[in-house]
């Protein structure tokens, strides 16, 4: 490989969540951080580049976006994903879960219903609930080692409720699918019918896994066009997730006006110089640094699933179809909640993220980061294997 994943950066004293919030979150700063999803590589050094010779220049004046940045994004959404974007279709947004919240205000008023679909990223719960919004749950449907859309109950909440969004996580956060087109046409629809609008969270749409393709919301059929706003970013792909590079693209012109009616006002909408530098950086440059990421990354998550098969058979892998975090299935070690989160912490030393953080449905599982240095996943899971064989 041109790039060095095998490289141990210490991230110590810089600002870094996983490591600075481990007292808080889990009682001591011993562990290993593998929860908070970003990851432990190197950004790509065109980005660096691109943001030391930014700053040398010395001044630090109110910024617009230019044509570089739009044209970035739209050659990379056509060239990566098939994704034909308009300059004017593409909105800066200071963040994908402040893009959602933005959305929600904007489209919404309190007690509104919103739709969920858990075991998911804890945001799409937390906010709407925040905002004062009421949400509807409809769980995923889990069979054989295998997420999937409810679509039946799906259809059942919307003849009993009004509902007015739904939050759509695409790739899926924990469970790692990559929901196929046809999974997404029927979401459409229903949609669409019901005069719910889609706010599809694809944050993790570059970061699909060999065999797998990534289809944005918007391009399976004219109701999703129509009907849905799309958050993405460059901050998981090329792991500059501080550095807060989201957009939003909405291509229903009435749906736009709206959203940016929300965020113009109070200029959630202006970038800041960095973020606009990155950007253009990682999109222009990063192609080669993300193919070889993703190959690092599938080549950790075949070492875990090796390791647990045969040391701890009893932690099934639920074998992501993209991203770089692993959904564990520890309902066979035969422990509450509570015991499980102890057994990782205070008996292995490792900081994951507790699964029931995702929703009741995430009971008796854990989320796994890999993406980190192999040799940081083979000291953890020893430490998991001693705690749990002795």
């Amino acid at each position: 490989m041109k790039y060095n994943f095998d490289e141990i950066i210490d991230r110590s004293a810089s600002h870094c969540v996983k490591i600075d919030r481990l007292k808080a979150v889990f009682g001591r700063d011993d562990l290993i951080p593998l929860w908070v999803a970003d990851m432990d590589f190197l950004s790509p050094p065109a980005i660096a580049e691109a943001l030391i010779e930014r700053t040398r220049h010395g001044i630090f004046g109110y910024t617009v976006p230019d044509n570089g940045y739009y044209n970035s994004i739209i050659d990379w959404l056509r060239q990566r994903h098939s994704y034909e974007v308009r300059r004017e279709e593409i909105t800066f947004v200071p963040g994908v879960v402040k893009g959602i919240a933005f959305a929600i205000d904007a489209f919404t008023r309190k007690n509104d219903k919103i739709i969920i679909q858990p075991p998911v990223y804890h945001p799409f719960r937390i906010v709407p609930e925040s905002l004062g919004r009421e949400v509807i749950n409809n769980p995923l449907l889990f069979d054989n080692g295998r997420y999937s859309i409810d679509f039946d109950g799906l259809r059942r909440i919307v003849a009993e409720n009004e509902c007015k969004i739904l939050l759509l996580c695409s790739p899926h956060n924990p469970a790692g699918r990559v929901w196929h087109e046809d999974e997404l046409k029927q979401l459409a629809e229903i949609c669409y019918d019901n005069n719910i609008l889609v706010i599809s969270d694809e944050i993790h749409s570059d970061l699909t896994l060999p065999g797998y393709r990534h289809r944005p919301f918007a391009t399976v059929s004219e109701k999703a066009r129509k009907n849905s706003i799309t958050l993405m970013a460059p901050s998981k792909t090329f792991n500059i997730a501080g550095i807060v590079s989201s957009f939003a693209v909405t291509h229903n012109p009435e749906i736009r006006k709206q959203y940016l009616g929300y965020l113009s006002p109070r200029e959630l909408d202006q970038p800041t110089i960095h973020a606009l530098v990155a950007t253009e950086a990682a999109y222009r440059e990063g192609r080669e640094w993300l193919d070889e990421a993703i190959a690092y990354i599938q080549k950790n998550i075949t070492f875990v699933e090796s390791f647990l098969k045969e040391h701890i058979p009893q932690i099934k892998v639920i074998r992501p179809e993209a991203t770089f975090l692993l959904w564990l299935d520890c309902r066979e070690l035969h422990l509450t909640q509570k015991e499980l989160v102890y057994l990782f912490v205070h008996k292995a030393g490792l900081a994951l993220n507790n699964g029931t953080i995702f929703g009741k449905e995430g009971e008796g599982f854990m989320r796994l980061n890999v993406g980190t240095t192999l040799s940081t996943l083979e000291k953890a899971l020893d430490k998991l294997r001693k705690a749990i064989n002795g």
